[in-house]
Order: C-alpha cells, then sequence, then structure tokens
C-alpha cells in the first residue's frame, strides 16, 4: 500500500478519497484551498510527506488531515482510512447555534412587512 516516503498532493488527495479526481484534486490546490503544514499549495505537484498537517477546504466543510503516509492507488475507503489521521474540529449540531454568535436584532417595524401587515396595508388602501 505505501510507496514512497512522498508524494505529490493531487496524487494524495486521490488516493485518499478526499476528492474524485485527480484533475478536480489540482482544481482544489490551485484554487488555494489546501494547506500543508499552515501554508497554501500553490501548485499540484507539491510534495506531502508523512507528518505534515493539511487544512483542506471542501463545500462548507474544513478538514484537518495528518498525512501518515503515501498511497500506492485509490482503493477502498478502508484503504484511504490508512493515509491519513482526521484531526478535524467536530462540527456544531444543527440546532445548536455557536456560541460567540450574536443573533440578529431589529427594531419593531424596521425590514420588510410581514404577511399580516402587507394585508392590512392593502385593506387601509383598498386594494382588495
Amino acid at each position: 500500500m505505501v510507496t514512497d516516503a512522498r508524494q505529490r498532493i493531487d496524487k494524495w488527495l486521490f488516493f485518499s478519497r478526499a476528492v474524485k479526481s485527480r484533475s478536480l484534486a489540482a482544481k482544489l490546490v490551485v484554487a488555494g484551498r489546501v494547506r500543508i503544514n499552515g501554508d497554501k499549495a500553490a501548485q499540484a505537484s507539491d510534495i506531502v510527506r508523512p507528518g505534515d498537517v493539511l487544512t483542506l477546504t471542501l463545500d462548507r466543510r474544513i478538514l484537518v488531515w495528518k498525512v501518515l503516509g503515501a498511497g500506492a492507488r485509490r482503493g477502498p475507503a478502508e484503504e484511504a482510512r490508512l493515509l491519513y489521521e482526521d484531526m478535524s474540529p467536530q462540527p456544531t449540531p444543527k440546532g445548536e447555534a455557536v456560541p460567540d454568535a450574536i443573533p440578529a436584532l431589529r427594531e419593531a417595524g424596521s425590514g420588510r412587512p410581514t404577511k399580516k401587515e402587507r394585508r392590512e396595508t392593502d385593506r387601509l388602501l383598498g386594494e382588495d
């Protein structure tokens, strides 16, 4: 399973099943959505080694993976999980708000009218 101690970032992302193809991995790197040890990966040919920490921005998720080895092929998911250690922070449950978040406040009567207020305005203006 493990071939060399170092590997191109696009191949490693493909083998670890972070993306579906090598070309998508290259686009992800060029777009600046991959960091190796805190530094942006500039090219798809950048090298990763065991011990490197990758920060990936995928859709609405941020993944933090520690590279454990290089892959030889894109195998099953169990084999791909042996290439990295997941150090990502746990996502907050959907019902829970982030403790730092301040709820949005607005004064009564400001902003768009509610449906009820719109109907009352229409009745007042005689536009039934």
